[in-house]
């Protein structure tokens, strides 16, 4: 057993590191007031720490190494809470603070959270959920051998860009597709393949940046066309892009404005019109749709959303868009257009490095098969869609069945009286830079601190620092707000209501 045979592997490095952490706490107490030094003179010994059950098991369970750090951090900080004026822990205190400390420090990075903020896409928290056709599809692929680049037909060698490329012609018309990890990679293959070197005219209403400061004009730059501007921020004409022509031209980006809109004195050209402008001049039409729809229907519709296949129509010769925002998949960037366009940006040797992975094949896969069985299977399966067309009704029943839930949890720990609850009615977002004007109707349950050693923003950082599953929410007007529209499962009740109840208990504790 780990536990046994810890203590007795301690050697010299692990008594070098006693030695320099007792040491630091002992230079620390020279120049404090008597008082001060007293109670940093109290903390335990690490080695007598470690002899405590709390920080064995941890040992047996995290291992040495997160061990040390733990009491490392552990015992900074409490000498930190010491200065400024705290009481000093006992060692059976600091012992089980130090077992939480490695319990947290053995949790993955990336883990399971729930959404309770109501962005429906939110790009922290890692956009689209999956469907439970498409988690089964990675499940199954990632437990063991797939056919990845393997042919079934041939017996032989095949290659991954067939996997979602069959069911992306049949959802969109176009004449093929290819898939690359993202839709910023798909904007630099596409602009790689075909305009390194030569000029891209682009709308200066359409020079857009998204998250993480991506701007078009960088990635441009970074793909080697040249950018050429033309028109102004709220109005650009046909003319402009006529008049931009060169014969050093070989494209015309129209960027679609998925995280902005301009209203007011606003003038664009359509899709339809730079088409023939483009193909008059032999030039290629490019549009970036960026959100992905391959439905126009319900809350899509109602904001002015048109589906790639729309663009296809209008004779645009290659769009790109995103796999993990409105279409509700993996993320991706898919690329739609000719054939000879896409063999193109398949065959250049960027696509190596922008390849997607099996799992996002998979993902991406299963998802559009939901797409092709019928709008109202994409809808009631595909959790983006799903929560963009939720009904107030049931949402305000959810937010009942929270309510409750909550206020269970908090009399079993006898904390009720610190808080009061209520569910109101509030504002959802699409979020992910999708559907900007679009506000979505929704309930949530709001609770408001009422007592003093309680504050809105203390119990929000609780609710993600504490719990194992991290409960993500809003704050406003002193309230923290749960928005049911996001939470997916009835699991997710439950664990916010637990989360709620543990992170009251601790602020009265403090």
């Amino acid at each position: 057993m780990r536990v046994a045979i810890w203590w007795p592997t301690m050697i010299v490095g692990d008594l070098l590191f006693i030695e320099h952490v007792e040491r630091l706490s002992m230079s620390d107490c020279e120049s404090m007031p008597a008082e001060v030094r007293d109670r940093l003179r109290s903390i335990p010994a690490v080695h007598e720490l470690l002899a405590e059950w709390p920080v064995m098991k941890a040992a047996g369970d995290a291992g040495d190494t997160i061990v040390r750090e733990a009491i490392d951090a552990e015992l900074d900080a409490e000498r930190t809470a010491i200065r400024s004026g705290a009481p000093a822990r006992n060692k059976r205190e600091l012992a089980l603070a130090i077992e939480r400390r490695c319990h947290r420090l053995s949790l993955p990075t990336l883990r399971p959270a729930v959404n309770a903020t109501g962005v429906v896409i939110h790009t922290n928290l890692g956009r689209a959920p999956l469907a439970p056709a498409a988690v089964q599809a990675v499940t199954d692929v990632a437990r063991g051998y797939s056919t990845l680049e393997y042919d079934v037909a041939t017996c032989a060698r095949g290659g991954r860009k067939e996997h979602a490329a069959r069911l992306l012609r049949t959802l969109t018309g176009a004449q093929d597709a290819l898939v690359v990890n993202n839709n910023a990679a798909a904007v630099l293959l596409v602009l790689a393949a075909h305009a390194c070197g030569k000029e891209v005219i682009v709308s200066r209403g359409e020079l857009v940046e998204v998250g993480g400061s991506f701007r078009i004009p960088d990635i441009m730059a970074a793909s080697g066309a040249k950018l050429v501007e033309v028109g102004s921020t709220n109005r650009t004409h046909l003319d402009d892009y006529r008049c931009a022509i060169t014969p050093s031209t070989a494209m015309i980006l129209k960027v679609h404005p998925s995280n902005y809109r301009i209203e007011g004195f606003h003038e664009e050209v359509s899709a339809a019109e730079l088409s023939a402008l483009a193909h008059e001049h032999g030039l290629l039409l490019y549009e970036d749709q960026g959100s992905g729809a391959l439905l126009a229907d319900g809350v899509l519709a109602d904001a002015g959303e048109q589906p790639t296949s729309a663009s296809l129509c209008a004779a645009v010769d290659v769009v790109s868009c995103s796999g993990d925002k409105l279409l509700g998949a993996s993320q991706a960037g898919i690329i739609l257009g000719s054939a000879q366009v896409i063999a193109a940006c398949a065959s250049h040797p960027l696509m190596r490095a922008l390849r997607p992975g099996k799992l996002t094949l998979a993902a991406l896969e299963a998802t559009l098969r939901l797409y092709v069985t019928g709008s109202d299977t994409a809808h009631r399966e595909i959790p983006v869609l799903n929560m963009l067309s939720g009904a107030p009704a049931p949402l305000e029943r959810q937010a009942k069945r929270l309510h409750d839930r909550i206020l269970r949890k908090l009399r079993e720990a006898q904390c009720e009286k610190a808080v009061e609850l209520q569910v109101v009615e509030g504002v959802s977002t699409p979020g992910g830079g999708s559907l900007p004007t679009v506000e979505l109707p929704t309930f949530c349950v709001a609770v408001c601190p009422v007592d003093g050693r309680l504050s809105a923003d203390g119990l929000k950082h609780a609710l993600v620092q504490e719990p194992d599953t991290p409960v993500v929410t809003r704050v406003r007007h002193d309230q923290v707000l749960f928005d049911v529209r996001t939470l997916l499962h009835d699991t997710d009740l439950d664990l916010c209501a637990s989360a709620l109840a543990d992170a009251v208990q601790t602020g009265l504790r403090r």
